[in-house]
């Protein structure tokens, strides 16, 4: 049986996981809004990475034997005043992610989970490569600055995303 404290920890992040998954459907939606079917493709793809995400813990919670407790989600953000705006909303969230990953797995650390810090070891790594993907997008879009044509090369770019490539393939 898993730890109480660890089983409400790991129930916010799923939260959190799925949070996130429904901001980047509301960013996806932002996108298809402006045209940039591109820019809603990648952010489609995130979305269904943090459902995985969501999914993955779940599941892992469940199979230590814990209780789920699913919270309520907020509605997203659904607009924004530029395309860098909303990837530089999309690093902070996964900032926030990553620092509850860190936590989580301190938790774990300190309550000798070894089987939990064991799961918690890929999302670390994952979060690395969600940092950097963003990051990319985002320094992209300040050489682009106000060049329409280079916004549509880089919406073309991230519109041939497949789901399981890095942005920074794409």
């Amino acid at each position: 049986m898993i730890h109480q404290d660890l089983q409400a920890a790991l129930n916010s992040q799923i939260n959190q996981e799925f949070s996130a998954a429904y901001n980047y459907l509301g960013m996806a939606s932002h996108f298809e809004d402006q045209n940039l079917d591109g820019f809603a493709n990648w952010m489609l793809l995130q979305h269904d990475e943090e459902q995985a995400h969501g999914m993955r813990l779940l599941r892992y919670l469940q199979d230590r034997g814990g209780k789920v407790q699913l919270a309520d989600i907020k509605s997203p953000k659904l607009d924004y005043k530029n395309p860098l705006e909303v990837f530089q909303a999309s690093l902070l969230q996964e900032q926030k992610n990553t620092e509850s990953i860190n936590q989580l797995y301190e938790l774990a650390t300190n309550l000798n989970d070894h089987a939990t810090k064991s799961h918690l070891q890929w999302f670390l790594d994952e979060q690395v490569e969600e940092e950097k993907s963003v990051e990319d997008v985002i320094g992209l879009l300040e050489r682009i600055g106000d060049d329409t044509a280079g916004l549509l090369y880089l919406n073309d770019k991230l519109g041939e995303r497949k789901p399981g490539a890095d942005a920074a393939e794409a």
